[in-house]
């Protein structure tokens, strides 16, 4: 980290109304959206390595930081006496500082037209690379990170242009992840092992701040990205207005590209839509425009301990983006690319399957909108979503055999239509039932006009 700027003294004023001024509709784009990729490729990419203890949200505290399974913590767990990161580190890398990573991380299969191919494909509408993890290692030439970047080092490319130009060659928009909250390059502190000290151990001084505002604003002003994406919080004596303010940089960032938006890990200030993580912070999933966010696996970045075992494969994944948008959210789905720039093989054969799946149901999919229950029941036994569409009620069904579908509004069964698979619905009574058989690739989509 450079030597701070000479500090500008901000306006006192953190109240809501401040906040308030920033509010605006949501772009259609987004509001459109249901899936988008995210990419988590750093040096801790090169060791690769994290306990696959499971879900964040599904393990307890006491066990998650010393058992972290993301891989991306890697600089942190390996700190933790006892972690088994700790051991891992010390039987296969001895030693070895964490930045040898950083030079060790070649990128040297890095194809960013392929990857991009890959994510349209799969059904993306929205890409987001990591810009800077917690590690504080730069994926651009950022202001102040002097030769910690992948321009000066490791690969001595910028990563960011070279991917922000792939996916939007392929029609898809391009965002960044930025960890505003946590950057262990500027601190001197213990490994965080709780959720409470990850709050009480990130930066909130004015010097990080202002080295913080400089790379988003450079972001900014370089990719003009869709999204912004921070993650765990803010430093707090940016929370207000005037120069160097997040109040400023969100008032920028809007003025720059009028369609962005940004998520919800900025403290308690402003945000576009919310975000859950796995398990964790689910609560947030409802009335507001909210995202899930996960990996394939249970790690962010490449794991070497974690293979199609502990993943979801593509078939898992239609399921999982089903239920997320039948529920009025949106899926950011992770890869996590190798050192060399690869994307692991059971990865792109779930992306792949989903995107088989995809070719028919996504048109659908972007056109929906949540469907009361009291309209059309969904159920897990056998596993039935709705959407709504214009003039339609979709039953997306993987399920074999004959089905029920419970359904209160009107339909007129004389011009069903069916996609991935074949079904033939009947109406018994006052009751719907369908005779299914689902695609290999994926559920079944049963449209059913409404009068």
């Amino acid at each position: 980290m450079s030597p701070a700027p000479v500090l500008s003294t901000p306006e006192q004023t953190d109240s809501p109304e401040l906040w308030a001024s920033l509010a605006r509709p949501l772009p259609d784009w987004y509001a459109k959206a249901k899936l988008g990729i995210f990419v988590h490729w750093g040096p801790y990419s090169v060791p690769a390595w994290a306990e696959p203890s499971g879900a964040l949200g599904a393990v307890p505290e006491d066990v998650w930081f010393t058992h972290n399974a993301y891989a991306e913590w890697y600089l942190n767990t390996i700190r933790i006496p006892g972690s088994p990161a700790a051991q891992h580190h010390r039987e296969v890398h001895g030693d070895a500082p964490y930045d040898d990573f950083l030079d060790a991380w070649t990128a040297s299969e890095f194809d960013p037209p392929g990857w991009a191919r890959l994510f349209a494909r799969a059904g993306a509408e929205y890409v987001i690379p990591t810009s800077k993890h917690h590690d504080g290692v730069a994926l651009w030439d950022a202001p102040g990170t002097g030769a910690r970047n992948t321009v000066h080092r490791g690969p001595r490319r910028d990563l960011l242009a070279e991917i922000a130009d792939a996916v939007r060659a392929e029609g898809l928009r391009f965002g960044v992840y930025y960890s505003g909250g946590l950057d262990w390059s500027v601190t001197d502190l213990p490994p965080q092992t709780t959720f409470a000290e990850v709050q009480d151990l990130r930066p909130r001084d004015a010097a990080y701040s202002l080295y913080a505002f400089s790379h988003v604003a450079d972001l900014v002003r370089r990719y003009s990205p869709s999204v912004l994406w921070n993650d765990i919080e803010w430093p707090d004596f940016a929370k207000r207005g005037g120069p160097e303010s997040l109040h400023r940089l969100f008032a920028d960032y809007y003025a720059a590209v009028p369609d962005g938006v940004v998520n919800d890990r900025w403290g308690d200030t402003h945000h576009d839509f919310v975000t859950s993580e796995y398990e964790h912070n689910r609560h947030v999933e409802g009335a507001e425009p909210w995202e899930n966010n996960r990996g394939i696996g249970f790690s962010f970045g490449h794991n070497t301990a974690e293979d199609e075992s502990r993943a979801m494969d593509g078939r898992a994944l239609t399921r999982y983006l089903t239920d997320i948008v039948a529920r009025g959210g949106r899926l950011l789905l992770n890869v996590g690319p190798t050192a060399e720039g690869v994307i692991p093989e059971f990865q792109r054969r779930a992306l792949e399957g989903l995107g088989r799946w995809m070719d028919a149901a996504a048109p659908v999919l972007r056109a929906s909108t949540p469907v009361e229950p009291d309209v059309a029941r969904p159920s897990d036994e056998p596993w039935v979503r709705w959407l709504g569409t214009p003039g339609h009620l979709v039953a997306v069904v993987d399920a074999a055999g004959t089905v029920p579908l419970e359904v209160t509004a009107e339909v007129d069964l004389a011009d069903v239509r069916v996609l991935n698979g074949s079904a033939e619905v009947r109406r018994d009574g006052d009751r719907l039932t369908a005779s299914v058989t689902p695609s290999e690739d994926g559920p079944c989509l049963i449209e059913l006009p409404t009068r």
